[in-house]
C-alpha cells in the first residue's frame, strides 16, 4: 500500500510540474529554487457566473451575435477539426466554431490547430466575428465563430475507445467502464446539472422558506431488523460489526425526540442487493421529517416542495396529488407504491384455491389471511420457467423474528419526551430519472453501479490480503469449486 502511495503521490507531483512547466512565463530560472504557483485570476475576470475564478472569459455555448467585435478566451475539448479550416471547441455548455488562420503569418496557429486530435483540452484567444452569409446553422452559437489570435495546448487526447457524439451508440457496459468519457456527453451533463439545480431548490424551499435544519447523519451504523439487506463494515473490535444504513429512519426520529423540530438530509443510503433501472446498492434520499405534524401537514409540504423545485422547462405541476389508502394499495395491489399506469389489480381466489401448500395454510390460518393473484393476459408465454422458479422461491421465504434489542436506544429515546413526529423520503435518483425522461437511474448518478453491484471502471469491489485483514479479525473463506465453502 505504501508503494501505491508513493506512486500515486509521483503521478501528482509530474502532473503539476507539467502543467507549471507549460506555462514558461509564469517561472523565472534565474531566480533560483522557488514555489510553483499557477495564477489563474484575470483583471478582467468575471466576479460571478460560469466563467468567474476562470482563465476563460466565456463559455462556448454563450456567445452571440452581441458579441461580435469582442476579444474572447474560450477553454474546452476540440470535438471536431474540420479541413484544417476550423475547430469546433466545446464545454459543458456547448459549441463554438474557432477558425483556423490561413495566413502565412500564422502558420504556428495553424499547425498547432491542424495537429490537435479529437478531445484535446485547448486553451483559444481570439476575436469574435459575424458568420458570412449563408453559413450560419441551427446552434445556438450558430451566428458568430471565433477568429483564433492565439492558442494553449493543455493536454493531447490518446486515441479513445469511442467517440464523445451524442448520435455514437455504446453499449452500457463500456458507458460504465469509461464513465469520465460518457459524462462529457451532452445529455449527461444535462442530467447531472438539472440534478444539481433540484436538489438546490429543495434546499432552499425546506431551510429558507419553511425552516428546516439541514443535518448529517452517521455512514457507519448498526444492524437495523427488518427491511432490505445491509453491508457490514469491519471494526477492529473482535466480533464486532458496523453496518451502512439503510436510511436515516432513526436518526430522523432521534432529532425530533432531541427538539431539533424540523429535520431534512440528502442522505446517502445503501442497500445489499442487485440494481435494476430503478435501484442500485447506493442510493439518495431527501429525507425529512418534523414534529407535531399531521399527514397532511407532510403531503402539503411535499406538494409545495416540488411545485417550488420542478424545472420550469418541464411545465407545472398539478397539486394537491392523487393519493391512496395504505389498505386500499395493499388490497388492490400488493405493495404500497402501486404502478398506476397498468390497471391490474389483485383478485381474491381464497375459495377457488385448494391449499395444499404449507406455506399458503398457514398464511390462511392467520387473521385476515387471504389467497391473492393477479390476471397476466397471455402471462404463461411471458414467464420463463427461471421467472417462476424466482417467484416460488420468494414465496417459500420465511422471515424470521427480529431481535427487538437492536432498537433499545431508540425505544429508550421514544419514552423519554418524544412529540408526535412525521415524516417522508423521496428517492432522488427517482426523481429526477423520471423528470429527464431517462429509462435507468444510472443516467443520473454520476458513477453507478452496474447491474451486478459493481464499479465496472475501478473494477471495486476489489480483494484484500490476509495481512489487511488481520486489524479486523477476519479472514476470506473461498468456495471450493463444488461451491461449498472452504475451510
Amino acid at each position: 500500500m505504501a508503494t501505491a502511495g508513493r506512486l500515486l503521490q509521483n503521478l501528482v507531483t509530474g502532473l503539476r510540474t507539467h502543467v507549471a512547466s507549460s506555462r514558461s512565463s509564469l517561472l523565472n530560472s534565474t531566480q533560483g529554487p522557488r514555489r510553483r504557483y499557477l495564477s489563474f485570476h484575470r483583471s478582467d475576470a468575471p466576479l460571478a457566473g460560469p466563467s468567474s475564478f476562470s482563465l476563460r472569459s466565456h463559455t462556448c455555448g454563450e456567445l452571440r451575435s452581441h458579441h461580435v467585435g469582442h476579444r474572447v478566451i474560450l477553454c474546452g475539448w476540440a470535438q471536431y477539426l474540420r479541413q484544417d479550416l476550423f475547430v469546433i471547441l466545446r464545454d459543458f455548455s456547448g459549441l463554438t466554431q474557432v477558425l483556423i488562420p490561413q495566413e502565412e503569418s500564422a502558420s504556428h496557429l495553424k499547425a498547432v490547430l491542424s495537429e490537435l486530435t479529437a478531445e484535446s483540452v485547448i486553451k483559444v484567444t481570439g476575436t469574435v466575428r459575424r458568420r458570412p452569409a449563408g453559413q450560419e446553422n441551427k446552434m445556438p452559437t450558430g451566428e458568430i465563430e471565433v477568429i483564433t489570435e492565439d492558442v494553449e495546448v493543455f493536454n493531447v487526447c490518446c486515441k479513445l475507445p469511442f467517440e464523445i457524439k451524442d448520435f455514437v451508440k455504446k453499449s452500457e457496459s463500456l458507458r460504465m467502464q469509461y464513465r469520465y468519457l460518457d459524462l462529457r456527453s451532452s445529455q449527461m451533463q444535462k442530467n447531472l446539472r438539472l440534478r444539481s439545480q433540484l436538489v438546490m431548490k429543495m434546499r432552499e424551499y425546506l431551510c429558507n422558506v419553511q425552516g428546516f435544519v439541514d443535518v448529517e447523519t452517521p455512514t457507519l451504523f448498526k444492524r437495523t431488523p427488518g427491511g432490505a439487506k445491509e453491508f457490514v463494515v469491519p471494526s477492529r473490535e473482535p466480533g464486532l460489526f458496523f453496518s451502512l444504513p439503510q436510511s436515516p429512519q432513526q436518526f430522523k426520529q432521534l432529532l425530533m425526540v432531541a427538539g431539533i423540530d424540523r429535520y431534512f438530509q440528502v442522505a446517502r443510503c445503501y442497500r445489499d442487493e442487485g440494481s435494476k433501472p430503478d435501484r442500485q446498492p447506493e442510493f439518495t434520499q431527501v429525507d425529512i421529517e418534523m414534529s407535531f405534524v399531521d399527514q397532511t401537514g407532510i403531503m402539503s409540504l411535499v406538494e409545495g416542495m416540488l411545485q417550488h423545485s420542478w424545472p420550469a422547462e418541464k411545465g407545472s405541476i398539478k397539486v394537491p396529488f392523487q393519493t391512496m389508502t395504505y389498505e386500499v394499495a395493499m388490497r388492490d395491489y400488493g405493495v404500497d407504491k402501486p404502478d398506476l399506469r397498468f390497471n391490474m389489480k389483485l383478485i381474491d381466489i381464497t375459495e377457488i384455491f385448494t391449499v395444499e401448500v404449507e406455506f399458503l395454510r398457514s398464511a390462511l390460518s392467520q387473521p385476515g389471511g387471504s389467497i391473492q393473484a393477479i390476471c397476466v393476459p397471455s402471462g404463461a408465454k411471458l414467464f420463463t420457467r427461471k421467472d417462476l422458479e424466482e417467484l416460488k422461491q420468494t414465496a417459500n421465504t420465511q422471515f424470521g423474528q427480529e431481535d427487538p434489542s437492536l432498537l433499545s436506544h431508540l425505544l429508550e429515546a421514544l419514552d423519554s419526551g418524544a412529540p408526535p413526529h412525521g415524516g417522508i423520503a423521496l428517492g432522488l435518483d427517482r426523481l429526477t430519472s423520471i423528470i429527464v425522461g431517462a429509462d435507468s437511474i444510472r443516467d443520473v448518478i454520476a458513477f453507478p453501479k452496474s447491474f451486478r453491484g459493481r464499479d465496472i471502471m475501478s473494477r471495486a469491489p476489489d480483494t484484500v490480503s490476509e495481512e489487511e485483514l488481520k486489524p479486523y479479525h477476519i479472514s476470506v473463506r473461498w468456495p471450493t469449486e463444488g461451491g461449498e465453502e472452504g475451510k
